[in-house]
């Protein structure tokens, strides 16, 4: 599903004088099947920007397009429940939201509560399950008896058992180790691929955008500050540390390469061993990448 931002404004608690707003004229376009990271220190206006996304909150001004489904302060989608089902949302510490007495019911609550039929809801419970590299032996357990990583991979399967078209993603690696992190991220990649999902990533993690996104948005205070490319957006140095960004490890450390040796390795999201590839050859005098 394509996603486009219009003029779009925000402000909390409008028409008071503790009105602030949260989004100042954002216009952008995600086209379907991209995945776009959103970058932004806190209170630049991330979280704001996602809640549009469902329906959770409506624009104060502009326009918000979620495939066919058009949101404004005027025009809300008479079907919200169906909006709701097409863009599946992960939340910071999505265990959290765990309630049921097994794990098959917490993961089944979600299609059931938007009218999916029991069998065909006990056949997506066994589709996600390996998805998010689970066990049906587990499915009869409590969830609150599993690891935390465990958990937070079955609130996972309970958004995905709704088949959503959007998946938003709101920091989902945080409080995991590193190991758990880049599984969980690799999963995320994996269904982004294999189910053509408009996925959109708010994070704090440079590494993963770079990684995984091949769209980047910058916000701050509000307002978009940069977007492009990855490999456009994180070689501009000077531009992020202006709004207290760093680059990711990886281009600083190609940064002091071309310093110390007056050889410059064009930026092209290699991998670690692609770029002491292409170290090696220059070293040599080949120049080959």
């Amino acid at each position: 599903m394509d996603i486009t931002f219009k003029d779009v404004s925000y402000i909390y608690q409008k028409n008071t004088p503790f009105a602030h707003k949260a989004l100042d004229r954002i216009s952008f376009h995600i086209p379907s099947g991209s995945f776009v990271a959103i970058i932004g220190h806190t209170g630049s206006g991330k979280s704001t920007l996602i809640q549009h996304l469902n329906g959770l909150i409506t624009p104060s001004e502009g326009e918000v397009l979620i495939g066919d489904v058009r949101i404004t302060n005027r025009e809300k989608p008479k079907d919200m429940k169906t909006l709701r089902s097409q863009v599946g949302v992960v939340f910071q510490y999505p265990e959290h939201q765990l309630f049921e007495e097994t794990i098959e019911k917490d993961i089944a609550f979600g299609p059931q509560n938007f009218g999916i039929s029991e069998e065909e809801t006990n056949e997506r419970i066994k589709e996600v399950l390996p998805m998010v590299g689970l066990s049906e032996a587990l499915l009869g357990r409590s969830p609150f008896d599993l690891s935390g990583g465990q958990m937070r991979r079955v609130a996972i399967a309970g958004v995905l058992a709704v088949k959503p078209r959007v998946l938003v993603l709101d920091e989902p690696t945080a409080g995991l180790d590193p190991r758990g992190q880049q599984e969980i991220m690799d999963m995320f990649y994996q269904l982004h691929q294999k189910e053509q999902l408009t996925t959109v990533l708010v994070t704090h993690s440079m590494e993963d955008a770079m990684k995984y996104a091949d769209h980047i948005l910058i916000l701050n205070k509000g307002k978009i500050y940069m977007e492009g490319r990855p490999e456009d957006v994180f070689t501009e140095v000077e531009a992020l540390n202006k709004v207290q960004l760093d680059t990711p490890e990886i281009i600083q450390f190609m940064n002091k390469f071309s310093k110390r040796f007056n050889m410059k390795i064009p930026f092209q999201r290699q991998t670690p061993k692609q770029l002491a590839k292409q170290m090696y050859h220059l070293f040599k005098g080949d120049e080959r990448t």
